[in-house]
């Protein structure tokens, strides 16, 4: 088959004359694949699926009917553009009551069709050719691919367990530090766990004053936080005079695809986002918005949920730890980031079987065993592990663990 005629006008951002030629297969397609040949292969084997990484449950009732009665009133039948008030007002409510963070509804919030959108559009902002994006990896990726379309770079900062997770922001070279623009976090860190403490943050406002760029903090677990208080980046004296904080109601209140979300923080930094979001959409249903707003006064919502998803981890890491994984409870949202395993006791090197990155042991999960995870090889060989598996109840939950106990027991991984 022939290229069509606009082969050669595909832009560079994303492959240019080769785009649609390549043979890489991204991660989550391999998942993808391995996961249909094991069904296809062991159709009398269960997939225990801990790759799975989006709430297992539906938006609470109240909320729902909430929705039900606002979809049929003419008045939210229009478009929202950057945000009815009611859901600013209720935006500014939870941000008091949860972290003790004042935010003015009218210039300091700004809604957003779920927190991807925005950590697309920001970048628009401030990014010109040849800015750097500060990115922590492993981590969400959509930033810093937004980054390279406005003709700017994105510089890694590893994400390592000596380092507990955390960035090293004290070592970047002069000419990085010149030329960034953007300090893009996440905490609780998607996959690692790590939840970030106050002092970290009073360090990351010291960077960002020091050498002059903008802070984006992408709390979309912010709710999901064991090990200590949920806490907000905004809350620490300073902060917003550096940056915006990106929430969603997706992880937090189990509106996976409702795509709510909101910026907040710096008013000139809101300001600027709203004003890109304004030529790129025209705003969530109404409807949405105020159901939205019916779920962030009722504190008894992420409440639930984080309950479910702590006792799930606490429950995973009990029964890892007795097949051998050296794992650890994290810190919060509901991955679980474990060492990957290099061989198995049931093969063994010796045998040929040799784990030399994380895929390879996923894959090998996969196809061997039918259970999923999803590798991460950026900072060190690791496997994530999601509790948002689907459990009907304790005893399912147990079932599952279970299952899974008896097969990587029998294979007895070795680090």
């Amino acid at each position: 088959m022939s290229d069509p005629y606009f082969q050669q006008l595909f832009a560079d951002r994303i492959g240019g004359a080769q785009y649609g030629k390549g043979s890489a297969i991204y991660k989550f397609e391999k998942i993808k694949r391995a996961k249909r040949r094991a069904l296809a292969e062991h159709p009398d084997r269960r997939l225990l699926d801990f790759g799975i990484g989006e709430n297992d449950s539906m938006v609470a009732e109240s909320v729902r009917q909430v929705m039900a009665e606002e979809i049929n009133k003419p008045d939210n039948r229009g478009y929202a553009d950057n945000g009815i008030a009611p859901f600013k007002e209720a935006v500014s409510r939870f941000m008091r009551r949860s972290y003790g963070v004042v935010l003015d509804p009218n210039t300091e919030v700004n809604h957003c069709i779920g927190s991807k959108t925005a950590l697309a559009m920001l970048p628009a902002t401030l990014i010109n050719p040849g800015d750097i994006t500060l990115m922590t990896v492993p981590g969400y990726p959509v930033a810093g691919t937004h980054t390279a379309y406005y003709g700017g770079s994105v510089y890694p900062l590893p994400l390592r367990a000596e380092n507990r997770f955390l960035p090293d922001l004290q070592n970047l070279p002069a000419d990085v530090r010149r030329r960034a623009k953007l300090l893009v976090l996440c905490y609780p860190n998607s996959p690692t766990g790590r939840t970030a403490p106050p002092e970290f943050y009073e360090q990351v406002i010291r960077f960002a004053k020091e050498n002059h760029l903008v802070v984006i903090q992408d709390a979309a677990h912010a709710l999901l936080s064991f090990d200590r208080e949920p806490n907000s980046f905004l809350a620490v004296p300073g902060a917003r005079d550096v940056g915006v904080e990106v929430h969603s109601m997706s992880k937090g209140f189990d509106m996976i695809g409702w795509r709510m979300g909101w910026v907040c923080g710096h008013p000139r930094l809101v300001s600027a986002f709203a004003d890109v979001k304004d030529n790129c959409d025209s705003g969530q249903f109404i409807a949405i918005q105020k159901a939205a707003a019916a779920a962030l006064d009722d504190p008894s919502i992420p409440r639930r949920i984080q309950a479910k998803y702590r006792r799930r981890l606490e429950k995973l890491v009990t029964m890892l730890r007795r097949c051998g994984f050296p794992c650890e409870m994290p810190g919060g949202t509901y991955f679980l980031y474990t060492p990957a395993p290099k061989s198995l006791e049931c093969k063994g090197p010796e045998n040929g079987l040799l784990f030399e990155t994380a895929e390879a042991a996923s894959q090998y999960l996969i196809s061997e065993q039918s259970i999923c995870t999803v590798p991460w090889d950026d900072a060190g060989a690791y496997l994530r592990f999601s509790v948002t598996y689907e459990a009907a109840d304790e005893a399912a939950e147990d079932r599952l663990m279970a299952a899974t106990e008896s097969r990587l027991r029998d294979i007895g991984p070795i680090f």
